[in-house]
Formats: C-alpha cells, structure tokens, sequence
C-alpha cells in the first residue's frame, strides 16, 4: 500500500470520528439540559475519573497515555460545551 492509499483510510475514519463526535455532544446537550432542569453541577469529577479509568483498561499498553490526551479532551469539550448551554 502507498501513501495516498493510507490517507484515504485516514481520511474515511476521520469522517466516522466527525459523525461520532457530532453524536456525542447531541448526547451532551441533552445532558446539560436535564443538569440544568435538576440543579446537578456540570462537573463530575468522580465519573470522568471513573470513566478515564475504564477506558485505559481498554486500551493497549502503548496507546494509553494517547487514549487518555484523546478523551480527556473530549470529556473537557462536552463539560465546556454544556457549560456554554443556556
């Protein structure tokens, strides 16, 4: 396979992330609203914690400290973006 070949794989797998992330902060919308509607704080330290672990188990032993940048960012964008919903 040349190199032109792996950016095309590149380039449809970024299209999944884009589709998946898209989904994942509709979820976060619905959830900023129920937090709003029953007064819970944004911030859950303990489930992005809980949840990061679960996750690193997951994962392959040289890809963690990647897989944990990667969601750790993502769990800041949905906390940020629910944040941001009035």
């Amino acid at each position: 396979m040349d190199l032109p070949n792996f950016r095309q794989q590149i380039d449809k797998i970024d299209e999944q992330i884009l589709h998946l992330f898209k989904e994942r902060m509709k979820v976060s919308r619905q959830i900023a609203f129920y937090k709003k509607a029953y007064n819970v704080p944004i911030l859950d330290a303990a489930r992005e914690q809980e949840k990061l672990a679960e996750i690193n188990k997951k994962s392959e032993e040289e890809l963690r400290p990647y897989v944990h940048k990667l969601f750790s960012t993502l769990i800041e964008i949905s906390r940020t973006y629910q944040g941001s919903i009035e």
